[in-house]
């Protein structure tokens, strides 16, 4: 079964080493550096610059636009799941929950959002994906308005530490290779 692991910023080497992932989406402010880890790919690792707030006009502030849910979209299009893929924002509690819900349903659009949802609050407790990302994520992957439903049916995810990595697993009929 495809995984998506999803990663604070501070465990994404050793997440990486462990799983074996090949590949990553990073969701991090435009001027955060870090290092990539050695076995992801350059041409493999997608950066976004983007922070995590839920409306446009916050100061030097990036808040999630279509571009990056449509680069989303495409990377995990394009990743072929015979290795997890690593998504990571600073915490590892909203963007990159968010993002791994994109990236979900861009590889099994069969998926249900309820069910998807569900599996997300059983992996993290914590999880409390980005309003904004989850909105565009839903309009650009034609979903009707299920998925903002489904991720409010689960309601804000407990507070968090930011240090409560997890994985998510694609459906069974996701088609992994």
């Amino acid at each position: 079964m495809s995984l998506i692991v999803v990663s604070p910023l501070s465990r994404i080497a050793e997440l990486a080493v462990r799983h074996k992932a090949r590949e990553m989406i990073s969701l991090i402010a435009e001027k955060q550096d870090f290092h990539r880890p050695a076995v992801i790919s350059a041409g493999r690792h997608l950066k976004l610059g983007v922070n995590d707030i839920t409306f446009a006009g916050t100061g030097d502030l990036i808040a999630p636009q279509e571009r990056h849910v449509l680069e989303i979209i495409d990377f995990a299009r394009s990743w072929d799941r015979s290795a997890p893929l690593l998504i990571h924002c600073w915490m590892g509690v909203s963007r990159s929950p968010a993002a791994a819900l994109i990236a979900s349903l861009a590889v099994a659009p069969e998926d249900d959002d309820e069910a998807l949802a569900q599996r997300l609050r059983a992996a993290s407790p914590y999880a409390t994906p980005n309003s904004r990302l989850v909105e565009i994520g839903d309009s650009l992957l034609s979903r009707g308005g299920r998925l903002v439903a489904a991720v409010k049916g689960i309601g804000r995810g407990a507070d968090a530490d930011g240090n409560a990595p997890f994985t998510l697993s694609l459906p069974e009929t996701g088609g992994a290779p």
